[in-house]
């Protein structure tokens, strides 16, 4: 007997749709939103700004071809370079994320939604720079004289509605439990964006998130020992640049795929997901910017970032007593065992900056933890490796159940340490970061020191001021062409 497969085109799935809809034709009111989102945009600056300080970042930015330019291109901050737009979003894509530095989201799939400002601001640069400039950008030089008057605020939602599709996407699809790393949610979210913001019709975003779909998901493996590695800190760029070729590419009129999450056997859903569906769980709007995560104090995966708070408390009582401590005892959350807790050697910076115990001990030896600390030549220093030995790890369920609180949304850590005559220390346990919601007046002063320090090391304490005053007022940022903001930030 033979069987016929139908060859009938099915409507494109709810999920593109909806994803589609959203990008197009969602209104943002809220202030708290806009507010976040201007915050957000000078602290992933900072942080790309930051990571140019580091050799193994800078040599794989710039142009595919060495010496390849582009006139009226997109700037990539803090440097000399100006290229096309899927270029530029590797280059800032991948300074935005190299120090671990910038925003996050924590939900069954985490991530950094920041990442796709990378998409975002090369988008923008490129179409504002010709429109100033009255040149025709190839085939879309009709989106030239469409996107005249692209201000800061188109920046600022095309950020808000990237952190929530990439956001509520995360909050009940776990990839990362199948092996899948979370900068697919980068692609699917920067597609959709950048292809509405090149003025794409509803058929061409759907056509283009059903792309982003269809190339599936980089594997976790440079993540996780024993193979962490540099990758985890270019992925992202490589994900939100493949957002905007994708984009770009729905816009010659390149045909879609309907079904690409849902239909049997070689969709999404069935090859790479387990046949799990993938879902939103809430309707779209702009929860996730008004509830992201800041890295603020110092640059180490969320999960342990209350941990470090904890030992930067301790280290008064510790420093001068290290070789007297008999155990540290670190009481944590499911998530960050399972992600942050190794012990062996760690083999590079890569490694370090997703080591629990590793930026636990740093905290308690030091009283602070820069990006340096992650580097060969603090590591040799014999005192952390000793205190890792000392270290055990326990899970508090209460920790975990408060992680997962949509109203809480915690990242608990607490952090004992016991000495060899006896003594101990009083247990500090930390729950929320100062990066959270929770702690918005406390950290935004912090955030604010955090980029002019940035700054000032890259431009100088003059031209710091001035680029700071940029975000000092709100309606006058939003108002300003994105080709003149992003012109400040030139080197």
């Amino acid at each position: 007997m033979s069987s016929h497969i139908s060859n009938v085109r099915p409507p494109p799935d709810k999920l593109l749709t909806d994803l589609a809809d959203y990008a197009l034709n969602a209104k943002i009111t809220s202030g708290e939103a806009y507010d976040t989102a201007r915050w957000c945009l000078v602290d992933t600056l900072a942080c790309g700004i930051m990571a140019l300080a580091y050799p193994a970042c800078t040599k794989l930015l710039g142009p595919v071809v060495p010496g390849a330019s582009i006139q009226h291109g997109a700037r990539v901050p803090g440097t000399r370079y100006e290229l096309d737009p899927v270029v530029a979003a590797f280059n800032i894509g991948t300074i935005i994320r190299w120090l671990d530095f910038n925003d996050t989201w924590l939900a069954a799939e985490w991530g950094h939604p920041s990442d796709n400002l990378g998409a975002i601001l090369a988008t923008a640069d490129w179409l504002s720079r010709n429109a100033a400039a009255g040149t025709p950008v190839s085939a879309f030089s009709s989106l030239v004289t469409r996107h005249s008057s692209l201000t800061v605020k188109d920046v600022l939602t095309a950020m808000i509605k990237a952190h929530e599709i990439q956001g509520v996407l995360a909050l009940e699809n776990s990839f990362n439990r199948v092996g899948l790393d979370h900068v697919l949610l980068v692609r699917v979210a920067s597609t959709a964006v950048t292809t509405a913001m090149l003025g794409g019709t509803r058929e061409q975003v759907i056509n283009a998130i059903s792309q982003a779909w269809l190339d599936g998901s980089a594997l976790r493996t440079y993540r996780h020992a024993p193979n962490t590695g540099s990758r985890k800190s270019w992925a992202a760029g490589d994900a939100t640049s493949r957002g905007v070729r994708l984009a770009l590419i729905a816009l010659t009129g390149e045909m879609g795929y309907p079904s690409a999450l849902t239909t049997k056997t070689w969709g999404f859903q069935d090859v790479s997901f387990k046949g799990n569906p993938v879902k939103l769980a809430r309707p779209l709007g702009s929860y996730v910017m008004e509830q992201i995560l800041f890295k603020i104090s110092f640059p180490a995966e969320f999960h342990a970032q209350t941990a470090v708070e904890c030992a930067m408390q301790l280290h008064p009582l510790v420093n001068k007593r290290l070789n007297q401590i008999e155990r540290v005892e670190l009481t944590t959350h499911e998530s960050a065992i399972r992600i942050i807790d190794k012990t062996g050697p760690l083999h590079n910076p890569a490694d370090r900056d997703h080591c629990l115990q590793y930026m636990t001990a740093i905290g308690l030896i030091f009283g602070e933890l820069t990006a340096d600390h992650y580097e060969d030549r603090i590591a040799a220093d014999p005192r952390i490796d000793a205190l890792r030995a000392k270290m055990t790890v326990t899970e508090d369920k209460s920790y975990s159940k408060d992680y997962l609180d949509p109203e809480k949304r915690s990242i608990a850590n607490a952090v004992q340490i016991f000495f060899q005559d006896g003594s101990k220390t009083g247990k500090i346990a930390v729950e929320y970061p100062i990066g959270h919601r929770r702690r918005r007046k406390e950290g935004i002063p912090v955030l604010q020191q955090k980029a002019s320090g940035a700054f000032t090391a890259h431009y100088g304490a003059k031209n710091t001021a001035k680029l700071m005053e940029l975000f000092a007022n709100r309606e006058r940022l939003e108002a300003m062409p994105v080709h003149a903001f992003v012109s400040h930030f030139a080197k």
